[in-house]
């Protein structure tokens, strides 16, 4: 990551509203909290509450990744939706290009993750000491020397997809840190959380949020 950050200036894109929960479509760019120091204070957090000062921090999405976030709208909302990714009962599903033509229709990456010190943010695989992390995909698409794949994380790890999409010989394309050479030439990265579906706080029925990739 270059240490110039220009989000895009793009307006808030609500997908869902109600006196529980917001939804929104994050761009790919955009941080999804503020970082350390004034020029890293834009993010999408600051602008929800600009729109929703009640709205409060549930989980997050990495900068360069676009896609579903929820927020929740009360302190209960927050501890509810909170245990839900904690818990794994939320259902993640993400649609990425990668490189090279991935020759099955489907399968998984079941490596641990641990943060890669020197280098962090960046992760790597550690089998001694890593967490437990696990990706099942799913190949929509083969073609031109590239691969359109549905993702979906099983555990929630910092860069998950992306370390797991490289160790298995397919980067996502455009990734800053994760891809190389030809892979790298791409204007974002090109990773989309397309689907996320919860646990509604008020009665707990399961609602689906969606937005459509932009690639």
């Amino acid at each position: 990551m270059s240490d110039s950050y220009s989000p895009p200036d793009t307006p808030l894109d609500v997908l869902h509203h109600d006196q529980d929960l917001l939804a929104v479509n994050k761009p790919s760019g955009l941080l999804s909290v503020p970082g350390k120091g004034a020029h890293l204070a834009d993010c999408l957090l600051t602008r929800v509450q600009a729109a929703f000062p009640e709205a409060l921090l549930v989980h997050r999405l990495d900068r360069d990744t676009s896609g579903v976030m929820v927020f929740a709208m009360t302190p209960h909302a927050q501890r509810h939706l909170g245990l839900q990714f904690e818990r794994r009962r939320t259902k993640k599903q993400y649609v990425a290009r990668v490189w090279g033509e991935m020759a099955d229709p489907e399968g998984e990456v079941n490596l641990p993750l641990i943060v890669d010190w020197p280098n962090r943010p960046r992760q790597m695989v550690d089998h001694e000491n890593g967490k437990p992390a696990l990706t099942r995909w799913k190949r929509l698409k083969a073609t031109g020397g590239e691969s359109r794949v549905r993702l979906m994380p099983e555990t929630g790890r910092s860069h998950q997809l992306r370390v797991h999409m490289r160790e298995i010989g397919h980067p996502i394309l455009g990734d800053p840190f994760y891809a190389t050479g030809p892979a790298l030439d791409f204007p974002r990265l090109m990773l989309h959380a397309e689907m996320l579906r919860v646990l509604h706080p008020d009665g707990g029925k399961g609602v689906s949020f969606r937005a459509k990739a932009p690639f």
